[in-house]
């Protein structure tokens, strides 16, 4: 039986699961921008999630969906930390003197490392999507069949992750405009805030 079928199902599950506006995106966009750390934090977002997928292929995926507390945990540190960086991009919106692409600072390789991290695992949806719900899907296939099942989904988030980090450069020309980096953290704020509040709801009803 062909491989190519089931690396393809997993390719586009994983990347219908990554490629949408969220907390780990906007980081990677703004960093891919500032070309600042952009292959270890594409290289750490996509080895986590190659991680996470394994894990959920492997049969972790009943343990996580039956431990809402851990979860619950997750939701209310990753909301407290969502709405900490809303604020800051907030700040950076309202200081346009500091948003020139020339003059803009990049956080430092730790920082910058720490808030990958905090982006990628402080968010219980990344469990459950990468855990929960590739595990979930991988069952339908057996042997070699789920191994490509497999790394079609780690694939996609390899081509997204260095797609997204090492194409936003090609924005630059634009963000040479005072106003498109207000725009960007800006909308960075409302997304990260709109994300904060969904993770605290989801704490908040965890049964």
């Amino acid at each position: 039986m062909t491989l190519f079928g089931p690396a393809i199902s997993g390719f586009f599950l994983g990347a219908s699961l990554i490629i949408a506006i969220g907390a780990q995106n906007a980081f990677i966009l703004r960093m891919g921008l500032l070309k600042a750390h952009v292959f270890v934090l594409c290289l750490v977002c996509a080895l986590s999630d190659a991680v996470l997928i394994v894990l959920g292929i492997g049969g972790m995926g009943a343990l996580v969906a039956g431990n809402p507390s851990l979860l619950q945990l997750i939701a209310f540190a990753g909301a407290a930390f969502l709405f900490a960086y809303a604020a800051i991009s907030l700040r950076r919106a309202f200081k346009p003197q500091t948003l020139k692409a020339a003059n803009a600072v990049p956080p430092s390789f730790a920082a910058a490392l720490a808030q990958c991290l905090a982006f990628t695992f402080l968010n219980p949806h990344v469990y459950l999507d990468t855990v929960v719900l590739v595990g979930a899907y991988s069952t339908a296939h057996a042997g070699a069949a789920k191994l490509a099942f497999g790394a079609g989904a780690v694939l996609a988030s390899f081509v997204w992750f260095f797609g997204l980090g090492y194409g936003a450069r090609f924005l630059a020309p634009l963000f040479e405009r005072r106003t498109a980096w207000q725009i960007l953290d800006g909308t960075i704020a409302l997304v990260m805030a709109a994300l904060g509040l969904a993770l605290l709801g989801d704490a908040v009803n965890q049964p």
